[in-house]
């Protein structure tokens, strides 16, 4: 456990070390935002195999972490204070830190470069667009269209009546949507660390930045204006930008990010959605793995 310093206090957030690795250590930042680190047990099928050193860890609010309960905590530049809080415990270093961000926690990891990067060795951004708008847009013009459309008008009634706790609300956006865009996979199959993290998102922290949707983030979301696009070239940093194909993030935008970065690339899971990690598992971790090799010398 590591202590935050906040200005109402101190909380504690959980970390967990596999592997001991000087040169390459990598930090995880999970989605939601209220998720849980534990979706990322797929990473111990590849990454201690390779000598990669990384942590687990639960962002304040989520998982094993520590929970304020106050909306004052879901804030952006805090989460940004809160990793660098934690890169200081955990002694990472230019020379041997790695942030990765998954999903919302690209978004955290973004930031984090753009206010820390003399901190980084490198980053990487996966599954995640460097503009909330633009990624409303293409759920909106692209995504919406391809679902079945019954459904979607069923789904759109339920969130306009706030009903997201009914069950029926899930079951919609399971086949028409998750199965699709966020793991390609029988949901009968999907794996138990992926069902607990999704079981166990703290929906108040989700519902603050995000809003209630999968569909794009809503108006009253505190992040629903963020746009970074621009920023991107000031990330020095070497960078990867993992994607998939039926990401619910726009693959051709995720390549034009890494473009933007001096030492940008990009890789995109063909056969891989938002949780790539799994449905298109051996591309994405090759891909990661053949970066993270370049960095350890």
């Amino acid at each position: 456990m590591i202590p935050i310093t906040s200005s109402k206090g101190t909380f504690n957030v959980w970390t967990k070390r596999i592997g001991n690795n000087p040169k390459l250590k990598v930090l995880l930042l999970h989605g939601g935002p209220g998720a849980t680190h534990d979706y990322f047990e797929a990473f111990d099928s590849f990454l201690p195999a390779e000598g990669v050193e990384y942590y687990y860890y639960d962002q304040l609010g989520s998982g094993r972490s520590e929970n304020p309960a106050d909306a004052d905590f879901w804030d952006l530049d805090r989460y940004v204070d809160e990793v660098e809080q934690v890169r200081q415990a955990l002694g990472l270093g230019p020379d041997n830190f790695v942030l990765l961000g998954h999903s919302w926690g690209g978004i955290l990891a973004i930031e984090y470069a753009l206010a820390h990067q003399d901190k980084l060795k490198a980053v990487v951004i996966s599954n995640m667009m460097s503009s909330a708008p633009a990624y409303n847009k293409y759920a909106d013009e692209v995504l919406s269209p391809l679902m079945n459309q019954d459904d979607l008008k069923e789904i759109r009634a339920l969130e306009a009546a706030g009903d997201f706790a009914n069950p029926r609300y899930e079951e919609l956006l399971v086949r028409s949507y998750y199965v699709d865009h966020i793991l390609r996979m029988d949901p009968a199959e999907w794996p138990e660390p992926v069902l607990y993290a999704f079981a166990n998102i703290n929906h108040d922290l989700y519902r603050t930045m995000q809003g209630p949707s999968e569909l794009g983030m809503w108006d009253e979301a505190k992040l629903v204006t963020w746009d970074r696009t621009e920023d991107l070239a000031r990330i020095e940093v070497p960078a990867l930008v993992l994607g998939g194909r039926f990401d619910t993030m726009d693959p051709e935008f995720l390549v034009d990010m890494a473009k933007r970065m001096p030492k940008g690339q990009s890789y995109i899971c063909e056969k891989g959605s938002h949780m790539a990690l799994y449905d298109d598992q051996e591309a994405y971790f090759q891909a990661l793995v053949n970066f993270l090799k370049t960095l350890d010398k």
